[in-house]
């Protein structure tokens, strides 16, 4: 099917995307090009149909790498070797070579290690290829490259940046180059990448489905004449397929030839500054883009509306907000017009006096929560709906979420359990075959033999035993070692979430749910399982048993009222007998406990004792169970009156405590801001 892949010039739109590509096969040195948008937007399909843009290169003739032949500087070392010997190497022609890297690769498929036959046979070291060779001078597409282990997001764009692979392992020091156009596509509600590689990308475009009818019933034909009859369509768009790549060749011998005017620079580096981007990169792209804009163009000199026209592409993965002005608070002005304002009122405020607790609402409606019985069935000691309300008690009210935003990450301290699975949250031992290599043990097990160790470990031995079958190295049991691997996996997330009447006192529960909501969108990008349990009027509820949906988190968490006392005790029984429940399924689990309250409690479990206290006491039993982390996030609003009773309970559990705002995931510019 390769010989029939979808033409370039064929797909519909998404004009930028095409372009971005077009740069980077004209000018390498741009980077790559990251690709985000939403599923089925021909992000694929564009990046495989370059292949059919690229010449044929000339390579050295049975050389995984695809050396050129005529260019010295850049050999891998099997070729380099064979030029000192003075034997001339062949040439052949290739087409140009496409990798898609897989997203359960591994460090030495990527980067190449030792090769086992050799080692085993031949008794030397030698080095086998990985996919950073065979994608040189070619095109390495990775898809959904957010999904990708960030040490192996690493070694691909350390490579990409300088052209040369260098492998440094068991004795070997192999360089070898690895210049390639990289594409990398991803859908944006999976989970970003981190700003660090972020930056490393070239350009980024943004991609969406096509909102025009008739443009749509085009696409969907064109597909269709696609699928019927592959080579009738693409001898359709052979003419336009050769004049793109009759362009992309020609700009590629004049781009050398192609000024660069000095005024211009001041307006890339202007650019850069108001976008508040971080470091240089930035400039040297747009330089880079714009002079091969011009080139594909056949002009001789970069004008202000190629830098313009390559700017956004460059930006829009770097740029940052700019700093927040001045707090209001700082107006004499605005100081003087909130002192008249109470004095109209006649001197009394919004807020609660002083000497009354916020969260002392004892006549607030208790209503039975009808969500509970629906997702409450099968779980131990989970009570039924609450206690039918009384007359005259006030209405409980629904607060929208607030904004969102992107969080802190919560570490987990690594073990030497083995667990299995898949996700983004926490680091850990893994018995699969997948994961970073990071050291090897001695083992009667032979699931993933540590090849290297065990030469190392027989090597002492070699003139002692006996070689059989051929082989230069003979090897017994206790020499062999096995590999320990370490991976990401997603936890199992329960939030204890605070919903009496405390927590909508100035609209409070609007920010508490947009905190959720960030920390559940976080949940669903690290492909972690939640539950959640909230507290209320005289009792806590499991409003949602542990799920993998975090849809219906999110949809709980907006139909989620607000009204009643604090049985903060209570949440707390009925969050620790949930995560008990799931100890039982998997003992070696690690999840993590999310405790959102103001910590203000005031209904006891008639233990005899004060509610906070009775909170503190059970706190104090729960922090003994350390397969569980905690986390306490205070929603109480800074001022006088703040008692702190949230951080006393994070202090028992031995939890990671934070207010509201400091879930924000830190950067330069939150770092600055707080010093402002």
């Amino acid at each position: 099917m390769e010989t029939f892949s979808y033409p370039f010039s064929a797909v519909v739109g998404q004009e930028e995307m095409k372009l971005a590509l077009v740069l980077n096969a004209v000018e390498p040195r741009i980077g790559g090009v990251l690709i985000r948008g939403e599923k089925g937007t021909a992000k694929s399909t564009a990046v495989r149909a370059l292949r059919g843009l690229l010449p044929d290169i000339k390579v050295v003739a049975g050389c995984v790498c695809s050396c050129d032949p005529d260019d010295n500087s850049r050999l891998c070392p099997e070729c380099a070797e064979m030029i000192v010997s003075g034997r001339r190497p062949g040439s052949e022609y290739r087409r140009v070579p496409i990798v898609n890297l897989p997203l359960n690769v591994t460090e030495e498929m990527v980067a190449g290690g030792l090769d086992l036959e050799v080692a085993l046979r031949k008794g030397r070291r030698c080095f086998q290829a990985g996919l950073l060779a065979a994608a040189n001078r070619g095109i390495l597409y990775i898809d959904e490259v957010n999904l990708l282990d960030d040490h192996i997001v690493d070694i691909i764009l350390d490579a990409a940046s300088s052209g040369v692979n260098a492998v440094e392992i068991e004795g070997l020091s192999i360089r070898h180059p690895s210049r390639f156009i990289l594409a990398g596509t991803m859908n944006p509600e999976e989970g970003d990448l981190r700003p660090q590689l972020l930056d490393r990308f070239g350009l980024c475009v943004e991609v969406v489905g096509e909102m025009d009818v008739e443009r749509r019933v085009e696409l969907m034909e064109m597909r269709e004449r696609y699928d019927t009859d592959p080579w009738e369509f693409v001898s359709l768009f052979l003419r336009e397929e050769r004049d793109v790549s009759a362009h992309i060749i020609r700009a590629r011998h004049a781009i050398r030839e192609v000024a660069f005017p000095a005024y211009l620079g001041g307006l890339v580096s202007e650019l850069c500054l108001q976008n508040n981007v971080a470091g240089h990169r930035a400039d040297i792209v747009i330089k880079y883009a714009a002079t091969a804009l011009a080139a594909f163009e056949c002009r001789a000199e970069v004008t202000a509306g190629d830098i313009r026209r390559v700017a956004g592409m460059a930006l829009l993965h770097r740029r940052r907000d700019a700093l927040p002005p001045p707090p209001e608070s700082d107006n004499p002005e605005r100081k003087e017009n909130d002192t008249d304002d109470k004095k109209d009122n006649g001197g009394r405020e919004e807020d609660n006096p002083g000497n009354q607790p916020e969260n002392s609402n004892m006549d607030e409606k208790d209503e039975p929560d009808n969500m509970a019985e629906e997702f409450c069935a099968g779980l131990p000691e989970t009570e039924g709906p609450a206690d039918t309300p009384e007359a005259g008690e006030p209405s409980e009210e629904v607060f929208e979420p607030g904004s969102t935003f992107k969080v802190q990450r919560f570490k987990q301290e690594k073990d030497r359990l083995l667990r299995c699975g898949s996700g983004r949250r926490s680091r850990t031992r893994t018995a699969q075959k997948t994961g970073r290599y990071v050291k090897s043990i001695l083992s009667n097990r032979y699931p993933d033999i540590a090849v290297d160790a065990t030469i190392r470990a027989a090597a002492p031995y070699q003139g002692q035993r006996k070689k059989q079958d051929g082989m230069a190295v003979s090897i017994r049991k206790d020499d062999i070692r096995r590999k320990v691997r370490e991976k990401r996996i997603g936890n199992f997330l329960l939030f204890l979430v605070d919903a009496s009447g405390s927590m909508g006192v100035r609209a409070r529960m609007t920010a508490t749910k947009g905190a959720i909501l960030s920390l559940l969108m976080d949940a669903y990008q690290k492909r972690d399982r939640v539950a959640m349990v909230t507290f209320r009027r005289k009792e806590a509820v499991v409003n949602l048993p542990p799920t993998s949906s975090v849809e219906l988190a999110v949809r709980h968490l907006r139909e989620m009222p607000v009204g009643g006392r604090t049985p903060l005790t209570d949440g707390l029984v009925k969050g620790f007998k949930l995560l008990k429940v799931h100890f039982l399924k998997e003992p070696s689990a690690r999840p993590i406990a999310i405790i959102i309250t103001d910590g203000r409690a005031n209904v006891s479990t008639g233990s005899g004792i004060a509610p906070q206290d009775e909170a503190i006491v059970t706190a104090e039993k729960m922090a003994y169970e350390e397969r569980i982390k905690f986390v306490v996030v205070d929603t109480e609003e800074p001022g006088i009156m703040k008692l702190g009773f949230a951080a006393r309970l994070a202090a028992a559990l031995g939890a990671e405590y934070f207010r509201t705002e400091d879930l924000k995931a830190g950067d330069l510019v939150d770092i600055v801001r707080r010093r402002l």
